[in-house]
């Protein structure tokens, strides 16, 4: 387990007086075991803040103007890591989650003929790799800068065996606030055996603000003709299905709730979105959705290198938690926008490949884009 030495990393606080742009590193707590948390602030000089704890590589904050010019955090969270460490196991709030992202069939599968067990954890099934993944662990983190950019840099070591996985895994997520409204998310891993990896962030997001009520009537598009069809466990059949007349048809933008409203096989005893959609597009970024709040103008743009969008419409959101905000999040009170590849994967040849092997470099960018165009 990586052991971060915070007291160092305090004292490498990057800013620059001649542009506005900075990155600071401040305490953000201690973890019940002792060990001391620190928070990174990424400041651009349009007004934009995003706030990254060194517990989960966890986003607490992104701080986006409205098309009036007033801020407001997008993405739902705790207010302590206290709780973070308490309930984001319910959660997921900002979370960095490996190593696979998204569920497991049986919680098992081969590589090249092996077998490999993990821990079960979504009744007969592993989802996000099971107990004790990348949000619950210590990672070091450094501040970044090139030119205008600033960022953090986060890295850990997964040592072999780690959820039942292959191979020690070394891991680097670097998130970037560029002068233009773009937190870009970069993911590295290299192994030392072969071993399956799937990563992501679980952020949530409510345009809006975080706290603010439901996101049901936000705007969504997304770049997909098809969609992973699931059994009600969120395991795929294998069959990719066309979106055309159903519900999770977003090639033209359409408002969340009413779509969720709408009946069909499988949004059946899901109580809303908790699906993937296979995205229209080749090797390397592409634009993969678009979330708006019409109320306050707020739109967020998704690019990509991964082949998938797995979208949650937090549908079982109990209302026992408040957030950060003081109020308690409900049902529907955040998108979550998971670029990664299909859940199952290890198990499915016709799905892109999600095995890392020595030698081969795990390479991955998301940009979450956000802009507030004036009427």
């Amino acid at each position: 387990m990586n052991r971060a030495a915070p007291a160092v990393l305090l004292a490498a606080a990057v800013a620059s007086p001649a542009v506005a742009a900075s990155v600071t590193i401040a305490p953000y707590g201690t973890l019940k075991d002792g060990r001391e948390i620190v928070q990174a602030t990424l400041r651009n000089d349009h007004g934009m803040e995003v706030r990254v704890i060194s517990y989960g590589a966890i986003i607490t904050d992104i701080v986006v103007p409205d098309r009036q010019g007033r801020r407001a955090n997008v993405v739902p969270g705790f207010g302590s890591l206290a709780e973070y460490e308490a309930k984001n196991g319910n959660y997921g709030f900002g979370a960095a989650i490996g190593r696979y992202a998204g569920r497991i069939a049986g919680a098992r599968f081969s590589i090249d003929g092996h077998p490999v067990r993990l821990v079960a954890n979504d009744g007969p099934n592993t989802l996000h790799g099971g107990p004790g993944g990348f949000d619950t662990r210590v990672w070091a983190l450094r501040p970044v800068r090139k030119r205008q950019e600033v960022g953090a840099e986060l890295r850990y070591t997964s040592p072999p065996g780690e959820q039942g996985f292959p191979g020690r895994l070394d891991v680097t997520i670097t998130y970037t606030l560029t002068p233009w409204n773009d937190l870009r998310i970069d993911y590295r891993a290299t192994t030392d055996a072969p071993t399956a990896l799937n990563l992501t962030n679980h952020s949530y997001f409510n345009l809006a603000g975080a706290g603010s009520g439901s996101a049901r009537e936000h705007l969504l598009w997304v770049a997909a003709r098809r969609l992973v069809e699931t059994r009600r466990d969120g395991i795929p059949t294998g069959r990719l299905v066309r979106v055309e007349g159903t519900p999770f048809d977003f090639r033209k933008p359409a408002t969340i709730g009413w779509r969720m409203d709408e009946p069909h096989a499988q949004l059946e005893g899901r109580g809303g979105f908790n699906h993937s959609w296979a995205l229209d597009k080749g090797i390397g970024p592409g634009l993969a959705a678009r979330l708006e709040d019409p109320g306050s103008g707020r739109r967020l743009l998704v690019e990509t290198t991964e082949p998938a969008l797995h979208i949650y419409a937090a549908n079982w959101f109990s209302g026992r938690d408040a957030g950060a905000q003081g109020t308690p999040y409900r049902r529907h009170e955040g998108i979550a926008l998971e670029t990664q590849h299909s859940p199952d994967s290890p198990n499915r040849p016709e799905f892109p490949s999600t095995v890392l092997r020595p030698g081969q470099t795990w390479l991955s960018r998301t940009v979450f884009r956000f802009s507030a165009p004036r009427r």
